[in-house]
């Protein structure tokens, strides 16, 4: 049978509570809760901060990582009319600071402990919230979140002033959850197992949790003290019953430094679904090497517009004969379009700024109308939001990406994608992965490329010098590449720093060149 919409999302947390009480929700390296456990613990919290009389609707923070509890309170929260704002445990100070003030939380529910001493809302402690769920209350809902009200609030990093908080709406969920559960490229199974591993700020989680909780599901939630160590993360996953992996390719990267990742060490996987940053071919081919039958889905999309607004299943044809993956075919309630600079529509094959519309286009930035304003606008009468992205529509209505706007430089009179340089930088022989950052002059024209590099294993031990090694990269590259294009500076890595969501942290390189 093939899934049905849902209407409402805790509506349908409630009725698995109802029909499948003792099925595992939520596994935490085999710490199992279910869903009449969910329900009884979110029931009861829900009553205690009813009790709390905090102001109606207001946001609440949730800080943490992946533990139950987060899950817990998330409903509870829902339950009770209150948007929650996810903050990861392992956010920076200043990042942290930067949230409450913009968002001005009625509470803090500090699941692991609160970094700011005295901050300006409540604190509600981990033994707090076990002692609400101790008591055990029932719970009549008087007035969840619905319709258009805040379901969460999501804090993307900038990376200069302050960062903003993407408010979506229930409605906004429903839109990116019914798509994904009903999608053909997605093809999401019944009680689907799915591991639970980017954290809960960073709204690729909505990418596992809200399929899971709407089909009945299980998620396996893999903290990220154990991501962080090789030797448990590999001894971690292979004991892990998932089916479908959600992840940035990055983390599929990692994950493939295992030789035992692969389909006879963990048969059940099905599906992959990538997300949060661009699936390059390189990677989808090491993966489909691996996994010879399971389904890879690239995803795109914007935090802005939930989640993703476009996916596709990889086919081996595309990785033989492209460059570069398309990003998908476009969710039908969300009229994605091209346009130039001037706003008008583009015709398919045209390149220009990725434009989406329709019910999953939140309201905007949280107590930031300038910044609102700037990115979201009404197009032919629906919510409409400016991607940032260079993109491109097929005739047979395939979304092509071409990197960020903001990636786009000019060099010697030429248009380049930075983003481009470092995929090609990628096929070299001796290149494990790479990226192209700019230097700029005192005029803020682009002076040089250069590239960070990691390379592969052994490569090194080859060369006498470093200077040796760029030699036989550039003539390694040099029927790829245009001359224009290779970095006249290759800077040799071991690693590159990551941002807080997994992705190479290209900003944070661009300002370490150019501040030194």
């Amino acid at each position: 049978m093939s899934n049905q919409p849902i209407t409402d999302m805790i509506e349908t947390i409630e009725r698995y509570a109802q029909l499948q009480p003792d099925y595992p929700v939520y596994n935490v390296l085999g710490e199992e809760h279910t869903y009449g456990q969910l329900k009884a613990d979110s029931d009861s919290l829900a009553a205690h901060i009813d009790q709390m009389g905090l102001p109606e609707k207001s946001p609440v923070v949730v800080f943490g990582g992946q533990e139950y509890e987060m899950l817990a309170t998330f409903v509870a929260l829902t339950k009770s009319g209150h948007a929650y704002i996810p903050i990861d445990s392992h956010s920076a100070l200043e990042r942290v600071s930067a949230i409450v003030e913009v968002a001005e939380p009625s509470l803090i529910i500090a699941i692991n402990e609160f970094p700011i001493e005295n901050p300006a809302a409540p604190i509600m402690s981990l033994e707090q919230v076990r002692e609400a769920y101790a008591a055990q209350h029932a719970y009549d809902l008087q007035h969840p979140v619905k319709g258009d009200d805040n379901y969460y609030i999501i804090f993307t990093s900038g990376t200069t002033g302050k960062p903003k908080g993407v408010q979506i709406s229930h409605d906004n969920l429903l839109s990116f959850t019914n798509w994904m559960i009903t999608d053909k490229e997605f093809a999401t199974p019944e009680r689907p197992q799915m591991l639970a591993q980017p954290p809960y700020s960073f709204d690729l989680s909505v990418m596992y949790w809200a399929p899971t909780l709407a089909l009945g599901g299980t998620l396996f939630a893999l903290p990220s003290a154990i991501t962080q160590d090789f030797k448990q993360l590999f001894a971690t996953i292979f004991s892990l019953p998932i089916a479908i992996w959600t992840s940035t390719p990055s983390f599929a990267d990692m994950a493939m430094l295992s030789e035992d990742f692969n389909a006879e060490k963990m048969p059940g996987i099905t599906h992959f679904y990538f997300d949060g940053e661009e699936l390059t071919v390189k990677t989808a081919q090491k993966l489909r090497e691996r996994f010879p039958n399971a389904r890879i889905i690239n995803a795109y999309g914007p935090t802005e517009a939930t989640v993703a607004l476009s996916a596709v299943a990889v086919t081996d044809e595309m990785l033989a004969t492209l460059k570069r993956l398309p990003i998908g075919y476009t969710k039908e309630d969300s009229p994605t379009f091209i346009i130039d600079e001037a706003g008008n529509k583009l015709p398919n094959g045209e390149q220009g700024e990725i434009i989406v519309s329709g019910p999953a286009v939140s309201k905007g930035y949280m107590n930031n109308p300038e910044k609102t304003a700037e990115a979201f606008f009404k197009f032919e009468g629906l919510p409409a939001y400016h991607t940032g992205d260079v993109g491109t529509m097929t005739d047979e209505g395939l979304l092509l990406y071409g990197g960020r706007m903001d990636f786009q430089i000019k060099f010697n009179g030429y248009r380049i994608e930075l983003e481009d340089v470092s995929q090609n930088l990628n096929k070299s022989k001796y290149i494990d992965s790479a990226v192209a950052v700019p230097r700029y002059n005192k005029d803020h024209k682009v002076q040089n490329l250069l590239a960070y590099v990691i390379l592969k294993e052994g490569v090194k031990e080859q060369f006498e010098r470093e200077i040796d090694i760029t030699k036989a990269i550039k003539e390694d590259l040099e029927n790829i590449m245009m001359s224009y294009m290779m970095p006249s500076k290759f800077l040799y890595r071991d690693s590159l720093p990551l941002t807080p969501n997994g992705k190479i942290d290209i900003k944070g390189l661009i300002s370490e060149v150019n501040n030194r």
